[in-house]
């Protein structure tokens, strides 16, 4: 059997009964629709495309009036709504896309001064310098105690590794900055597709009984007729 056609009075797109929505069960959002659109009825169908693009103003209207004006952010998942796009992305390889090429090192770097192979690696070096240059052996060493080009070394070593280390926080900074947004957008979006979830079976359930309530009419005139007869 063909499918029925119902057309939707806001665009005046003909559609298949599957496409369309009658019945909507949030009153808020039918009194929306129809400020919008005074010559739609609550009972009257609707195609989804209509529905989808007046939930995302729906979903823009009540955030506007909880948080005042929107935020980037919650504009993004609005609109994400209205072409049901897909929010979630790889924050790691979006930022790592963006670091140059001393902005690796500098976290290599970084990352290598906060192990304990750097920590042994170092306390081997000092302790053979400090062995080498005090050994009573060493008639002329190249670095008499006090160790003065060990302390100048070291300085430099410290001055040289304070701002790498600083370079790479800042970037864990900016990564955890980057995660932060997308768990707050990804829970927002969560928030909304559930409200809409529990909306759209509403709908299906109203419209069960509504078709139940068919079925059992029309059972209850098949008895009429056959007690009559």
């Amino acid at each position: 059997m063909d499918e029925k056609k119902l057309t939707c009075p806001i665009c005046g797109a003909t559609v298949p009964a599957s496409l369309a929505v009658i019945g909507i069960s949030d009153t808020e959002f039918a009194a929306f629709i129809n400020k919008r659109h005074p010559e739609w009825n609550p009972g009257d169908p609707i195609c989804v495309p209509c529905i989808n693009q007046h939930r995302a103003e729906f979903v823009e209207q009540l955030l506007a009036s909880d948080r005042g004006e929107l935020t980037d952010l919650e504009q993004e998942v609005v609109d994400t709504l209205a072409k049901h796009d897909i929010l979630s992305q790889d924050i790691n390889k979006q930022f790592e896309r963006q670091l140059t090429f001393g902005e690796r090192i500098a976290d290599k770097v970084a990352s290598f001064g906060g192990s304990w192979a750097f920590i042994i690696i170092f306390g081997v070096i000092i302790v053979a310098w400090i062995t080498i240059n005090a050994a009573w052996l060493m008639q002329k060493p190249f670095d008499p105690f006090p160790f003065i080009l060990l302390n100048l070394l070291l300085s430099c070593t410290a001055a040289m590794q304070a701002p790498v280390i600083m370079m790479s926080q800042n970037r864990q900074e900016d990564r955890d900055r980057l995660r932060a947004e997308s768990d707050y957008k990804t829970n927002l979006k969560a928030e909304l597709e559930i409200r809409q979830l529990h909306e759209k079976m509403d709908h299906l359930l109203l419209r069960q009984m509504r078709r139940l309530m068919e079925v059992q009419e029309l059972q209850i005139e098949m008895l009429r007729e056959i007690t009559s007869k």
